[in-house]
Parts: C-alpha cells; structure tokens; sequence
C-alpha cells in the first residue's frame, strides 16, 4: 500500500498534467488540502471557487475566504440558491446530484471563461464507501477529482494537513446544511436557520463534532460518544432546551448512538 509520500506525488504529479485548475474550495478538510498543494504544484494558475447559499453556514464561507487569503490564492465566491423554483427543496433521494449538478456546472463556465482546464473537487477514497449519488453528478460533467486517483483516505488527509500546518486537519467534515432533514421532508430557509442556529450554539459551546437533525417540531442531537456526558449535564443541557427552543423547536433529543455522518440515509 502506498504511504502518503507516494501519494502526495502521484497528487502533484495529477495536477501538474492539468496545467491549471478551478478547485471547489468548501473550506473543509479534504477541499483545503487540495487547494493548499494545488496552489503549491501550480501557483497561480490554481483558482479557488466557493459557493454562498442558503446551504452553507455564514462562518463556513468566511473560514473559506480566510484560508484562501493565506494561501495567497485568487478566490471566487458566487451566491447561488438551490430553493428558489427547484425541485431540489422538496428534498429527494437524489438532491445531492441535483445540487451538484448545478454547482458544477457553473463551475466549468467559471473555468472557462477564466481559460484553466480542469475543475478538481476534494472526493476521497471514503467517500466511494457512502450514499454519494453527487459523485454521478461528477462523472457526467467530467470533473477530476485527483486525491481519490492517487489514492487518499480521510485519514491520510487529516495527516497531510496537519503536517503541513492546515488549521482544517482536525476540523469536522462539513456537510450542507440539507443534510439535516430527512428525504421528503421539504427545505426551507426558515428551517434551514433553524438548523443553523442551534448548530451554531452548539460550535460556540465547544463541541468539535456535531449535527442538528430536522424532524419536524424536534431537534436530534448527534454529538460524539465522549461528549454525550457534557451535552446533558447542567447548566448546559438547560441552556441547550432554551436557545434551541428560541431557534423555533418544541421538543430537543438526544441520539444516543451518538454522531454518524450520513445518519439520514439510514431511511434509505
């Protein structure tokens, strides 16, 4: 098996072959390594490209934009919103491809009007394990997604960036915020800040890995294992049951199976 060494290489030697890139920069763990050594391989034929919606968190944007201005990097950021008239906010099975779609889409006219050649997203070895029907989205529209060719887990990621000083190494895997509602249960913004609200709460308490999951007049909390004891323990559970009923729920629970990324294609 190849160690991360080779696979930094194999990595370089990707985007060398490009030439020039539009990296979908999120801001998350795997999107801000990618853009790091693309911008290291390329300099400034390495672009990023983030987008501001409804879906994203306001403090996920502007750790992206700050990350990017240390990188030294140029930085597009365009406003979308995937509600407006989209079969999207009735929240199918299949709203993650419509999403990318989308996304991506712009993402190549946004390459070429800037003249690079390639679109790259962060896609990861992981990911082929999970309910990803994005990654169709990304086969048609040709994407390249250079750290699942040479080979990267979640785990080598986390370990490339903390040695090379990404403040994202440890951070939570970032999901848009559609993620939080059950398939069919419709999307809307107001419950979109709903979500975003007590999730914030809870960021500002301290908790580093986290979800709010939408069900209707409840709240699911998913938090680690080892921070279950703290989520209900006084004052804090208190504090949590008012500002998550000030957020707009009636009911607040607590998942004792704790946080598990992509619990809502459990359904499925």
């Amino acid at each position: 098996m190849a160690g991360t060494g080779q696979k930094i290489g194999k990595l370089k030697s990707l985007l060398q072959g490009y030439g020039s890139v539009l990296v979908a920069f999120s801001g998350g763990v795997d999107s801000s390594l990618l853009l790091k050594i693309a911008v290291d391989t390329l300099g400034d034929k390495a672009v990023a490209f983030t987008e501001a919606s409804p879906l994203h968190q306001a403090w996920e944007v502007a750790e992206a934009q700050e990350l990017a201005k240390e990188l030294g990097v140029t930085h597009i950021v365009f406003t979308s919103d995937e509600l407006d008239g989209s079969v999207f906010s009735t929240n199918p099975p299949d709203r993650c491809y419509i999403c990318k779609k989308s996304i991506f889409a712009r993402a190549i006219e946004t390459a070429k009007e800037l003249g690079l050649a390639e679109v790259i997203d962060g896609s990861n070895v992981d990911d082929l394990g999970e309910y990803r029907p994005g990654r169709k989205a990304l086969a048609e529209l040709q994407i390249k997604s250079p750290l699942l060719e040479a080979g990267f887990t979640k785990k080598d990621i986390r370990s490339v960036s903390r040695k090379l000083g990404l403040p994202t190494w440890n951070r939570q895997s970032l999901a848009c915020l559609a993620s939080r509602f059950p398939y069919g249960t419709a999307i809307t913004v107001e419950r979109l800040r709903q979500v975003e609200l007590c999730e914030t709460f809870l960021r500002n308490e301290g908790f580093s890995v986290f979800r709010v999951r939408y069900h209707g007049d409840s709240a699911r909390i998913e938090v680690k294992q080892s921070e279950l004891k703290r989520l209900i323990s006084s004052p804090l559970r208190e504090r949590i049951i008012i500002n998550f009923k000030a957020a707009g729920f009636t009911y607040v629970a607590v998942d004792l199976e704790g946080f598990r990324s992509g619990s809502m294609d459990e359904q499925l």
